[in-house]
Protein backbone atom coordinates (compact mmCIF):
# COMPACT_ATOMS: atom_id res chain seq x y z
CA UNK A 1 0.00 0.00 0.00
CA UNK A 2 1.29 3.44 -0.90
CA UNK A 3 1.08 5.97 1.92
CA UNK A 4 -0.63 9.22 0.93
CA UNK A 5 -1.20 12.39 2.88
CA UNK A 6 -4.93 12.92 3.47
CA UNK A 7 -5.57 15.92 5.77
CA UNK A 8 -4.26 18.01 8.61
CA UNK A 9 -5.94 20.12 11.26
CA UNK A 10 -5.23 23.85 11.15
CA UNK A 11 -5.58 25.67 14.46
CA UNK A 12 -7.40 28.99 14.11
CA UNK A 13 -9.04 31.70 16.18
CA UNK A 14 -12.10 31.61 13.86
CA UNK A 15 -12.32 28.47 11.72
CA UNK A 16 -15.00 29.90 9.42
CA UNK A 17 -13.12 33.15 8.68
CA UNK A 18 -9.74 31.43 8.34
CA UNK A 19 -10.99 28.71 6.01
CA UNK A 20 -12.81 31.28 3.82
CA UNK A 21 -9.68 33.46 3.71
CA UNK A 22 -7.55 30.59 2.41
CA UNK A 23 -10.16 29.30 -0.03
CA UNK A 24 -10.71 32.78 -1.48
CA UNK A 25 -7.00 33.58 -1.84
CA UNK A 26 -6.26 30.21 -3.48
CA UNK A 27 -9.35 30.42 -5.71
CA UNK A 28 -10.91 27.25 -4.29
CA UNK A 29 -14.50 26.36 -3.61
CA UNK A 30 -16.41 27.41 -0.53
CA UNK A 31 -15.21 25.51 2.56
CA UNK A 32 -17.37 22.62 3.66
CA UNK A 33 -17.85 21.20 7.11
CA UNK A 34 -17.15 17.88 8.73
CA UNK A 35 -17.98 17.54 12.40
CA UNK A 36 -16.31 20.43 14.23
CA UNK A 37 -14.14 21.38 11.22
CA UNK A 38 -14.36 23.90 8.37
CA UNK A 39 -12.79 21.98 5.49
CA UNK A 40 -10.83 23.42 2.56
CA UNK A 41 -10.60 20.72 -0.09
CA UNK A 42 -7.49 20.72 -2.29
CA UNK A 43 -7.23 19.35 -5.84
CA UNK A 44 -5.21 16.25 -4.98
CA UNK A 45 -7.73 14.76 -2.57
CA UNK A 46 -6.20 16.31 0.55
CA UNK A 47 -7.82 18.82 2.84
CA UNK A 48 -7.03 21.39 5.47
CA UNK A 49 -9.49 21.01 8.32
CA UNK A 50 -9.76 24.24 10.32
CA UNK A 51 -10.60 24.00 14.02
CA UNK A 52 -11.17 26.71 16.59
CA UNK A 53 -8.17 26.81 18.92
CA UNK A 54 -10.06 28.06 21.99
CA UNK A 55 -6.87 29.72 23.12
CA UNK A 56 -3.51 30.57 21.64
CA UNK A 57 -2.96 29.51 18.02
CA UNK A 58 0.35 27.78 17.34
CA UNK A 59 1.38 28.98 13.91
CA UNK A 60 2.54 26.57 11.23
CA UNK A 61 3.78 26.66 7.64
CA UNK A 62 1.61 25.46 4.75
CA UNK A 63 2.93 25.34 1.17
CA UNK A 64 0.86 24.90 -1.99
CA UNK A 65 2.17 23.77 -5.38
CA UNK A 66 0.38 25.74 -8.12
CA UNK A 67 0.65 26.28 -11.87
CA UNK A 68 2.13 29.46 -13.33
CA UNK A 69 -1.33 30.81 -14.16
CA UNK A 70 -2.62 29.99 -10.67
CA UNK A 71 0.43 31.73 -9.18
CA UNK A 72 -0.41 34.91 -11.09
CA UNK A 73 -4.07 34.77 -10.03
CA UNK A 74 -3.25 34.12 -6.36
CA UNK A 75 -0.61 36.86 -6.29
CA UNK A 76 -3.18 39.25 -7.80
CA UNK A 77 -5.69 38.39 -5.05
CA UNK A 78 -3.01 38.95 -2.40
CA UNK A 79 -2.16 42.35 -3.89
CA UNK A 80 -5.87 43.29 -4.29
CA UNK A 81 -6.40 42.67 -0.57
CA UNK A 82 -3.38 44.78 0.32
CA UNK A 83 -1.66 41.84 2.02
CA UNK A 84 2.07 41.91 2.55
CA UNK A 85 4.03 39.14 0.87
CA UNK A 86 7.66 38.12 0.85
CA UNK A 87 10.09 36.13 -1.30
CA UNK A 88 11.43 34.24 1.71
CA UNK A 89 10.03 32.31 4.69
CA UNK A 90 11.73 34.66 7.17
CA UNK A 91 9.86 37.68 5.76
CA UNK A 92 12.97 39.69 4.89
CA UNK A 93 12.33 40.36 1.17
CA UNK A 94 9.02 42.20 1.23
CA UNK A 95 7.04 42.67 -1.98
CA UNK A 96 9.28 40.28 -3.96
CA UNK A 97 8.93 36.77 -5.33
CA UNK A 98 11.63 34.12 -5.44
CA UNK A 99 12.77 32.06 -8.42
CA UNK A 100 13.98 29.00 -6.54
CA UNK A 101 14.63 25.93 -8.70
CA UNK A 102 13.59 27.88 -11.80
CA UNK A 103 10.04 28.46 -10.60
CA UNK A 104 8.34 31.24 -8.66
CA UNK A 105 7.31 31.42 -5.04
CA UNK A 106 6.07 33.78 -2.37
CA UNK A 107 4.95 33.77 1.25
CA UNK A 108 2.18 35.60 3.12
CA UNK A 109 0.44 35.27 6.48
CA UNK A 110 -3.10 34.25 7.21
CA UNK A 111 -5.13 36.12 9.87
CA UNK A 112 -3.70 33.90 12.64
CA UNK A 113 -0.10 34.24 11.48
CA UNK A 114 0.27 30.91 9.70
CA UNK A 115 3.08 31.25 7.14
CA UNK A 116 1.51 30.38 3.76
CA UNK A 117 3.50 29.71 0.60
CA UNK A 118 2.77 29.17 -3.08
CA UNK A 119 5.39 27.75 -5.42
CA UNK A 120 5.36 26.66 -9.04
CA UNK A 121 8.21 24.14 -8.89
CA UNK A 122 8.72 21.66 -6.02
CA UNK A 123 11.94 22.13 -4.04
CA UNK A 124 14.79 20.31 -5.72
CA UNK A 125 13.34 20.97 -9.18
Amino acid sequence: MAVEFNHTIVSSSDKEASSRFLAEILGLGEPGSYGPFAVVQLANGTSLDFADANGQVRTQHYAFLVSGDEFDQIRARIVERGLTFWADPFHRQEGEINTNDGGRGLYWDDPDGHNLEILTIPYGG
